[in-house]
């Protein structure tokens, strides 16, 4: 796997449990698996200590689910879930739109145009980690100039369990969301048309959860 390796013994918990969750996301543990501490710990090279806390974070997140005295275990893809998440963080996004495009630079702009051209690029190789990847960089930028941690935070939280879903229809074939949304998304950035900006993120995020239909 991956994303289950190593670790430096700084910042513990963080680590194991972005691990943890990325390995998740990845389907490198499968829903319904039952997963272990003293056994992610020894692959983790951790103690057990940090990976439980870990466990906890993952089951507030909706990635794990625990049973005490009997099992933690990756929880199933769910649709109803997937939307749920998609509806508030778009919800969350489109905030942060209304608050940032006023305070994007042109350095800003060019950094967004950058990273869509890496996602276009991903999605044509059949590149999901990197489509992804280029993906939340340029949505981060929005987030990043709004300043809300908050939002940052619940964005940070449920991505994931959107994530899933995507990786999943991408390996049968489907496809990541459209460079040509985002290029929209950046022109009206670039414009300084707030409502035309938070019209296209609301689009993207609905999007996604109607792919959880």
């Amino acid at each position: 796997m991956e994303a289950i390796r190593p670790v430096p013994r700084t910042l513990l918990r963080d680590r194991a449990y972005a691990a943890i969750r990325d390995a998740i996301v990845a389907g490198e543990i499968e829903p319904g698996a039952v997963v272990r501490d003293a056994d992610l710990a020894e692959r983790l090279g951790l103690s057990r200590a940090p990976v439980r806390e870990a466990f906890s974070r993952l089951v507030d997140d909706g990635l794990l689910e625990s049973k005490p005295q009997s099992y933690t275990r990756v929880t199933p893809l769910v649709a109803a879930d997937v939307r749920d998440a998609a509806a508030v963080v778009g919800a969350l996004h489109e905030l942060v739109t209304r608050v940032a495009v006023p305070r994007l630079t042109a350095a800003h702009i060019t950094a967004m145009r950058a990273t869509n051209e890496r996602f276009a690029a991903a999605v044509g190789a059949g590149d999901v980690d990197a489509a992804l990847g280029a993906d939340d960089e340029l949505h981060d930028v929005l987030v990043r100039v709004s300043g809300n941690r908050a939002a940052a935070a619940t964005v940070a939280r449920y991505t994931p369990l959107i994530r899933r879903l995507e990786r999943q229809r991408f390996a049968e074939g489907g496809s990541c969301r459209s460079a040509g949304l985002h290029e929209r998304l950046i022109d009206a950035c670039a414009a300084g048309d707030v409502d035309g900006a938070v019209l296209v993120t609301a689009e993207i995020w609905r999007g996604l959860e109607e792919l959880a239909d």
